[in-house]
């Protein structure tokens, strides 16, 4: 162990990374805050990576509770957390890993209520969601308070990652084509919403876990600087069934 992280557990926790970063772009991601939404599938591997890597204070969000068959991709979740809230469990184990992470649960739909307290001063918001609707609500909000959209979705063994920047080329909506592109999100948009994510999707353990490690080092380089970031209308693709699928493209 190098002598200058000795006696400083934060940066001991940090120090295999420390040749890849330099100690004030590291200082930036302890500075920072970062709201994941969704403690699942995707965001439970975002999380825990965020907290290895160091992330100064984290906002975690997530209205349900664990079941078994969360087991065959949920990390966060064992036998003994079996209905029990996502969120809680996700901030216990935070504290578990890296204790010098700040977190902050909120057991909670996210809706247009809740939406502005929630991701108020972060400085990134991860989307871990599984349904468009709250994708559109939560995306309207990060560009309306100037914050980074860390876009991550997943069906089977298919997974997608892009980035929205506040003063980027094309929106969430816009990117996707949504039917709520350009329009008030009144009761009727709200409808035609709900109907674009319906059913539940198939899914295997790895592909929200390679999202959600995605997604955290989207996060990393953004806050420190380092590395090129996937910004939309740029957008990651692959296919666990065929390791040949992986791609970055425009759309």
């Amino acid at each position: 162990m190098p002598t200058r992280y000795i006696g400083d557990g934060y940066w001991e926790i940090a120090s295999r990374q420390m040749s890849i970063v330099t100690r004030s772009e590291q200082q930036r991601f302890k500075d920072a805050k970062i709201s994941v939404i969704g403690c699942g599938g995707i965001g439970g591997q975002t999380i825990e990576m965020l907290a290895r890597m160091g992330i100064g204070e984290l906002v975690l969000v997530d209205e349900d509770t664990f079941d078994i068959s969360n087991l065959n991709r949920q990390t966060l979740a064992t036998l003994s957390d079996v209905g029990l809230d996502k969120s809680a469990v996700a901030k216990d184990k935070v504290r578990l890993i890296n204790p010098y992470v700040k977190v902050t649960n909120f057991n909670e739909h996210v809706d247009e209520t809740n939406i502005d307290k929630i991701i108020s001063d972060s400085d990134i918001v991860i989307d871990a969601l599984d349904n468009v609707l709250t994708r559109v609500i939560v995306s309207r909000k990060a560009k309306e308070k100037e914050i980074p959209y860390i876009h991550g979705a997943i069906h089977g063994t298919l997974g997608q990652l892009t980035v929205f920047l506040p003063d980027g080329e094309k929106t969430y909506e816009e990117m996707f084509n949504l039917p709520s592109k350009g329009k008030e999100l009144t009761p009727e948009v709200f409808e035609v919403l709900s109907k674009v994510t319906s059913g539940v999707p198939p899914v295997i353990g790895p592909t929200p876990n390679l999202i959600g490690c995605l997604e955290a080092i989207e996060a990393f380089k953004i806050i420190t600087g380092v590395g090129e970031v996937t910004v939309a209308p740029k957008i990651l693709t692959f296919d666990l069934l065929n390791l040949g699928s992986f791609s970055i493209e425009e759309i």
